[in-house]
């Protein structure tokens, strides 16, 4: 029996969420990810050509994770199994893949499709090894979490990621324009009318989140006053005053950039007043503590590395106590950041390093400071001429670690601001030992 036959699109279900009824039938519905699904792009061609290996979908909320996994089971000709890493366990693994075994002999694949993959702990993923290997299985996984770091090296090499993004708010008011004049699955025979900047307010708010837009539009949709989904109805249905965007949402840009300025300018009352803009707004507050790590990483740096520490303690708090109470953590820390020590040479260091390892051949690690753990390795020379630190006065060896062709090269020049005035010296101090030792670093 074909996938065609086992699993047939279902019948529009009007007592369904309007999400779930409007998930994409077809590619061409699928809305995003045009890098890895535009046409003639390799996981596009997969799918259409019933070529699929397996894959690990990485991506935040509502991008399409799910709804991409379900298309390739109605595109494709192979048996589908749906896993929930929350409900299932090695028991149901082990007799699925007793299943997809005997399908493969006699020709029949089975596509198994792992929802929040990274749930499923290193025993239970690793039961899927030997039949991905093997070919008896497709896996698609699905993940919110780096794949990294949360799923088995083992399982990750046998797996293409494929890193979904957040919906633009372009792609979600299309989609949610499609669902005011779908008849059948969405609320077209209702007749609703709402102008493009109600529609791009509710995609802003969604924060790329597809499952969320469609959330909103159906309870503005059931506020709706005279056929007329408005501004106020969604304010009202939202329960909180919209930002003032234009029509390309240019504004959550310019505030949050008048934002980062602010901080960046040690200009605590504006830094206050753009973030109040913010938050009154109904701003993603997590959106707004990832972007404020950012301007402790890039524009403070080592000037004041507990700016850092303050950052991801703001981020958590924020986290764990939601809003309002968070609110107060996040102009904790903006005025911390901008009442501190600025410096972007961190920063600026890694992007001289990134454009040196871009225009320059990729040499050997030195020998020396290769490790030598067997004894063929040893008489190749590895580690031959290593100094270990440790050994040496001061704990500094006249040793060089950069390859030869880069020797002498300095990447980071610390600013004479804050603790980096004290690490230029700390640098200044090694490179004179160093120079005492008998190796000039310049």
């Amino acid at each position: 029996m074909s996938l065609f036959d086992s699993l047939p699109l279902p019948a529009p279900d009007p007592n369904r969420p309007l999400a779930e009824r409007m998930r994409p039938r077809t590619l061409d519905e699928y809305a995003g990810q045009e890098h890895v699904l535009g046409a003639g792009k390799p996981l596009r061609l997969q799918i259409e050509r019933d070529q699929l290996s397996s894959i690990i979908l990485w991506g935040p909320p509502g991008v399409g994770k799910t709804t991409l996994a379900f298309l390739v089971a109605h595109l494709t000709r192979c048996e589908f199994v749906p896993f929930s890493a929350v409900l299932s366990g090695i028991k149901e693994i082990k007799a699925v893949m007793v299943d997809a075994e005997k399908s493969r002999r006699v020709g029949r694949r089975t596509l198994i499709f792992i929802d929040e993959i990274h749930r499923f702990n290193k025993a239970q993923q690793d039961a899927f090894l030997p039949y991905v290997e093997r070919g008896d299985i497709v896996l698609i996984g699905a993940t919110t979490e780096n794949p990294s770091f949360e799923v088995v090296s083992a399982l990750l090499s046998r797996a293409k990621v494929y890193a979904l993004r957040s919906l633009s708010v372009t792609e979600i008011v299309v989609l949610l324009r499609r669902a005011l004049q779908d008849p059948v699955r969405g609320l077209g025979a209702r007749q609703l009318q709402a102008a493009d900047d109600v529609l791009e307010t509710i995609a802003i708010y969604a924060n790329g989140d597809a499952r969320a837009a469609y959330n909103m539009l159906e309870l503005a949709a059931a506020a709706a006053v005279a056929g007329e989904i408005t501004m106020t109805v969604v304010e009202d249905a939202l329960q909180r005053k919209t930002l003032v965007y234009d029509k390309s949402g240019e504004e959550h840009f310019n505030l949050i950039s008048a934002l980062h300025k602010s901080v960046r300018s040690s200009d605590v009352d504006a830094a206050l007043y753009w973030l109040g803009r913010m938050l009154a707004g109904g701003e993603d507050r997590l959106y707004i503590a990832r972007r404020l790590v950012r301007m402790a990483i890039e524009d403070i740096g080592l000037a004041d590395p507990r700016a850092l520490e303050q950052a991801i303690a703001a981020q958590q708090a924020v986290h764990f106590m939601g809003e309002p109470e968070g609110d107060q953590a996040l102009a904790q820390l903006t005025i911390y950041l901008a009442i501190s020590p600025k410096s972007d040479a961190a920063y600026r260091a890694l992007n001289q390093v990134l454009a040196t390892i871009q225009s320059t051949t990729a040499p050997p690690v030195p020998m020396h400071l290769r490790n030598a753990p067997t004894r063929a390795m040893k008489e190749w020379g590895y580690g031959q001429g290593y100094q270990h630190a440790h050994q040496f006065a001061g704990a500094v060896t006249n040793m060089s670690c950069l390859p030869e062709s880069l020797a002498g090269a300095r990447f980071y020049e610390p600013s004479d601001r804050g603790l980096e005035k004290r690490i230029g010296e700390a640098m200044e101090r090694i490179a004179e030992q160093k120079r005492a030792a008998g190796e000039d670093p310049t």
